[in-house]
């Protein structure tokens, strides 16, 4: 859905008139977040997973780490949020570089090893949301700001 649409001109006015009927502010809440799920799937609806799972584990690991006062389970949780985003970001930003550098190596040592290049799709704004939910799970290791309700 591009911006300059109709689609997407239709989509912001349902939005805008939801959002401003007299519903408590917790409704506009899952309002908003549910038009920004479905503008963001309109672009390639399986990627709309990676922000599902970006989403649930850095909010449970916030909420989890905010509360844990062992230092090593806070470091364990922080450690699993950073390797779950991070691992998803390297991979559709990286991976393809990985798999060349890799090939390339494996052949210096005299192994015959040709795979097929792997076709990669690059999510749009990965790099954005990743470092968003990390800093909020940051914020939630370092207790700078109280975990979100919903």
């Amino acid at each position: 859905m591009l911006f300059n649409s109709y689609t997407f001109i239709a989509f912001f006015i349902v939005i805008l008139i939801l959002h401003n009927l007299p519903f408590p502010w917790k409704v506009k809440k899952v309002n908003l977040l549910l038009a920004s799920y479905i503008f963001y799937a309109a672009w390639n609806p399986p990627f709309i997973l990676l922000l599902w799972l970006s989403t649930v584990v850095d909010f449970f690991v916030g909420r989890a780490l905010y509360h844990q006062e062992n230092v090593y389970k806070k470091r364990l949780l922080l450690v699993i949020s950073l390797i779950g985003n991070l691992g998803m970001l390297c991979f559709f930003k990286y991976g393809g570089f990985l798999l060349e550098n890799f090939v390339t190596l494996v052949n210096a040592v005299g192994i015959d090893f040709h795979p097929a290049k792997p076709s990669i799709i690059l999510p749009a704004g990965i790099s954005f949301y990743t470092f968003t939910t990390l800093c909020y799970t940051i914020d939630m290791y370092k207790k700078k700001s109280e975990p979100v309700k919903s």
